[in-house]
């Protein structure tokens, strides 16, 4: 019966891909509706970072050793997949594309209830397969090699979903590495045509293949495929620091600066993460993980969300976010909090450095809101 359910879905999202450019489609929803999404998004986070408090083995407000398992599911899958899904939808404009937000949003938070893991899992699946269905409306929009790029970014995020139900977390990793690492990459070589050149869409399409070539090889060889894995993201982080504005803004002042300084420091994290996965594979140890996993998801990833909420957010919740210097606050900490965790890591013990982490972040949707606040008030 689910067999069928899934097939009689992706039939639907077939048939509506390929009606996505006729004439008459939906509006997308109002403001309310990409704030309740939003909203969902919010929840995954504040969910996953009480399901990381969890894995710490520290004090956490919602004591589940399930939560602690859903961990890295929830805050990829659950709190960036639903923001990255948002903004593409938005970026779409059609009412249909907004369950793809939905579906991860709700996925995410049904792992964390008495419900069979599996309901979530399913639609952390279904929504990651809308999620394509958006790209493919968008390429046949655009049908660029950047938006190919993501095309293929959804792709991955789609196969680590199913692989997670198939073989388990661990296994989908590198599936999900490519799903943050192309789609971020391809976010800056759009926001950065004039630094990157316009070979940037052809170098992109090179790493994708690598990127997917080696989660393939993960899957069934092991530790030769995570090494190309690693490899390819030691090569996305090195293009990026060579041919990204992140050096030169560094000279300049304000969001310009701030901007820069989340870029610079995420690059070097994927570097860092990379080069681990690369000389000792995924799991040759707990410490060299926790530097590999929190690297690319935190350190990269988490990193370019702040770098990118004063452009970003805007179109989405339909208010401004200017940039103000509090923003530095939760930035720093961040980073700080991650050199804490990853010399902790190699002394095997990386609570102080990991509640850092979760203060951070905390401390960016805090000062996010703020900012938003204050700026409706003056506006």
């Amino acid at each position: 019966m689910a067999g069928r359910g899934v097939r009689y879905f992706l039939h639907v999202l077939l048939e509506k891909t390929r009606e996505v450019s006729a004439v008459g489609t939906t509006r997308p929803p109002a403001a309310r509706g990409r704030l309740a999404l939003l909203a969902l998004g919010g929840a995954s986070l504040i969910a996953g970072l009480d399901a990381g408090l969890v894995r710490l083995e520290v004090w956490a407000p919602v004591a589940s050793e399930r939560a602690g398992d859903v961990h890295g599911l929830v805050m990829v899958l659950g709190f960036l997949g639903t923001l990255i899904a948002m903004e593409r939808a938005q970026s779409l404009g059609r009412r249909w594309a907004y369950a793809a937000p939905a579906l991860l949003g709700a996925g995410a938070l049904a792992l964390l209830t008495p419900a069979p893991l599996l309901l979530g899992e399913l639609l952390l699946i279904e929504g990651c397969a809308v999620f394509v269905g958006v790209y493919l409306a968008l390429y046949r929009r655009a049908p660029r090699p950047l938006v190919a790029v993501q095309v293929l970014s959804a792709v991955l995020a789609l196969a680590g979903a199913v692989v997670v139900v198939l073989v388990g977390i661990p296994a989908s990793l590198p599936f999900l590495f490519g799903f943050l690492v192309l789609t971020i990459a391809s976010e800056r070589a759009e926001l950065a045509q004039l630094s990157l050149g316009p070979t940037a869409g052809r170098t992109l399409v090179g790493f994708a293949i690598a990127l997917t070539l080696g989660a393939l090889a993960a899957l069934t060889l092991g530790v030769p495929g995570q090494r190309l894995v690693g490899l390819a993201l030691v090569g996305v982080a090195v293009w990026l620091l060579r041919r990204d504005v992140v050096r030169r803004q560094l000279r300049l002042e304000g969001q310009h600066r701030y901007q820069a300084a989340a870029l610079f420091a995420g690059y070097l994290h994927l570097g860092l993460a990379g080069t681990v996965l690369a000389v000792v594979g995924l799991e040759a140890s707990p410490g060299a993980y926790d530097v590999i996993v929190h690297g690319v998801f935190l350190g990269f990833a988490v990193s370019m969300v702040m770098a990118h909420a004063p452009v970003i957010l805007p179109a989405v919740i339909g208010r401004p976010l200017p940039y103000h210097p509090v923003l530095w606050v939760p930035l720093v900490a961040l980073h700080v909090g991650l050199v804490v965790r990853f010399v902790g890591a190699a002394l095997g013990d990386w609570r102080v450095g990991g509640m850092l982490t979760v203060i951070a972040m905390l401390a960016f949707v805090l000062t996010s809101l703020g900012v938003v606040l204050v700026a409706g008030r003056k506006r």
